[in-house]
């Protein structure tokens, strides 16, 4: 059996770029208020093109929470089922904005860089 070599794959790079960049945007989508899984996954919706499957998001929120970024709380929902809070612990502001600084730069460059295929229309 062949496999086909990683680059002729087109969408797998649009996949791994989205992976790396999750991360930061969970992290960012907890800025302001403390939210339960379903609204961080609509959070990541609005306004992008992020569409992410709640078996992607929780084992981030676990190992965010396991590296001491976020916190939780159970609160009991008006539904009757409790539903686990997550937010940002002081930890987890630092990094968040050190990862939006470094983000930040890192896409200065690559536009920068990307900025003549743009402008040639290369597809």
């Amino acid at each position: 059996m062949v496999t086909k070599p990683e680059t002729d794959q087109p969408d797998n790079w649009e996949r791994q770029l989205k992976k790396g960049w999750l991360e930061l945007a969970i992290l960012a989508s907890l800025r302001d208020e403390s939210l339960y899984g379903l609204e961080i996954l609509r959070r990541l919706e609005e306004g992008t093109d992020l569409v992410v499957a709640e078996g992607t998001v929780y084992p981030i929120l676990s190992r965010l929470k396991a590296e001491g970024l976020v916190e939780t709380k159970w609160v009991e929902g008006e539904a009757g089922h409790p539903r686990k809070y997550y937010r940002l612990t002081s930890a987890g502001r630092s990094r968040a904005a050190a990862m939006a600084r470094y983000a930040s730069g890192f896409l200065g460059s690559i536009s920068r860089i990307i900025a003549p295929l743009l402008a040639k229309g290369e597809k």
